[in-house]
């Protein structure tokens, strides 16, 4: 038996520069439209949770609103941006939207509640009940006595990354007040 000892050629496997760059192009835009796909979908998910909790928001004030406002006595004071009743106990319920704090709040027995925040615009309209004939829309009223329908619109928004996207809108919230004296 004869031993010979064989030789292995090694072949030398390397990438060029042009192969490197390609697939550092390839890789790079691969990244890229990951990124991007993260940020939209980070983008989307903050949007739909920021959307969410302004509704949400939203919807306890006006369910707040509706259930006092209904209860009460009668209207007392009215501006486009502040009411004032006397409650079922007869003591004074305010409902105050301050502009420059961006804010809805409730006042009563010296306690202020803030019921919105983050509010760009609020507008309260006082209304009798009677319908206009042939539409859905009531008589305004001049006299807090004659006021059985409040009107309530609002607009609220967030930022997002520094811009406004998120906007929560109360179109048109009629409530009437029962309880009138």
């Amino acid at each position: 038996m004869a031993c010979r000892i064989t030789s292995i050629k090694l072949r030398k496997t390397a990438f060029t520069l042009v192969e490197m760059l390609v697939a550092m192009g390839i890789g790079s835009i691969a990244l890229a439209s990951i990124a991007s796909f993260s940020l939209y979908a980070g983008r989307s998910v903050i949007s739909l949770a920021n959307y969410a909790e302004l509704e949400s928001r939203s919807r306890l004030a006006l369910d707040r609103m509706t259930q006092e406002i209904r209860q009460t006595r009668g209207l007392t004071d009215f501006t486009t941006s502040s009411l004032s009743f006397k409650d079922s106990d007869g003591a004074a319920l305010s409902y105050v939207y301050d502009p420059a704090a961006k804010t809805l709040a409730r006042l009563k027995d010296g306690q202020r509640n803030v019921l919105l925040e983050e509010c760009e615009s609020l507008t309260f309209g006082v209304f009798q009940r009677n319908p206009i004939g042939g539409s859905y829309e009531v008589y305004p009223t001049a006299l807090p006595s004659t006021a059985k329908l409040i009107q309530v619109t609002w607009s609220c928004s967030r930022s997002i990354l520094g811009a406004k996207v998120n906007s929560e809108t109360v179109q048109l919230s009629r409530i009437v007040i029962r309880n009138h004296d």
